[in-house]
């Protein structure tokens, strides 16, 4: 049995299968947003990536050589880690995104959080917006950010979406001057997860997983989707789709989950 890393909550959703095929070693890796538990799996909504990309594989065998005691290595190639990397590259992320705008470049941040109030990565957004830069964040729990705030936060969009399963997964999105970054991972933009945890968050370079991701944060944020909007006023309010008609209202979820299931028959 192994504890962890000493002071630190190890809350990182992770696996990694090493099976000798044809006289050589193949890595097998996941990396999630959810539990691996099965009563949550079937309550949470939750995303993951499982792949035998041999960079990602080689980053979590070092992973867990740090979270078994035997390593040190704190410096991944393809991984984000907390508490060491996670804040720090999420504030050059979104100040990347910023030097995009200012240049002309395509330039957006989108964030799919439980929670956001990390002051610091509160600030660097509010920053983006008053550079001119679109930032839509879809929040479940508690968000800092206030959106719509004239100075301040005109370009901010947030959401919550409530349905049948709690929303759970951590998506972050970044255009880069039309080069998007996709990443997801364990971890939310509190200061508990990016300070006193070991959380896990990985780059999605795949274009077919990416188009996956897309999928889920465009049709979170869009217009004809039944979710709650944070207003500047602080109070949260039912979009105008929500007040539609109900056979007018699209649910997320449900949504989601009929694309899984046409997919599953596919076989695609």
């Amino acid at each position: 049995m192994v504890y962890g890393v000493l002071g630190l909550k190890t809350h990182c959703k992770t696996a990694l299968v090493v099976r000798q095929e044809k006289g050589t070693l193949r890595r097998y890796a996941h990396i999630g947003t959810g539990n691996y538990n099965p009563k949550t799996a079937r309550l949470y909504e939750d995303v993951g990536l499982l792949t035998a990309d041999e960079r990602i594989g080689a980053d979590l065998t070092d992973l867990f050589n740090y979270l078994t005691g035997y390593s040190k290595h704190t410096d991944y190639g393809t991984l984000l880690v907390a508490p060491h990397s996670v804040r720090s590259s999420m504030l050059q992320m979104i100040d990347r995104e910023v030097s995009h705008q200012e240049r002309g470049r395509p330039a957006s941040i989108t964030m799919k959080a439980n929670s956001i109030v990390d002051e610091q990565i509160v600030d660097a957004i509010y920053g983006a917006s008053q550079a001119g830069v679109p930032v839509d964040l879809v929040v479940r729990g508690i968000c800092a950010v206030r959106p719509g705030v004239p100075g301040l936060s005109e370009t901010i969009r947030v959401r919550s979406i409530l349905g049948r399963f709690l929303e759970h997964s951590r998506i972050f999105r970044f255009s880069n001057g039309g080069t998007p970054e996709h990443w997801l991972g364990s971890a939310d933009m509190m200061h508990r997860n990016l300070d006193r945890r070991v959380e896990v968050m990985v780059r999605v370079a795949d274009a077919a997983s990416q188009q996956q991701l897309d999928l889920i944060l465009d049709q979170a944020m869009a217009e004809t989707t039944r979710a709650w909007e944070l207003r500047s006023d602080g109070e949260w309010h039912r979009n105008s789709a929500g007040r539609a008609d109900s056979s007018a209202r699209l649910d997320h979820q449900a949504a989601l989950i009929r694309l899984g299931r046409l997919r599953a028959s596919s076989g695609s």
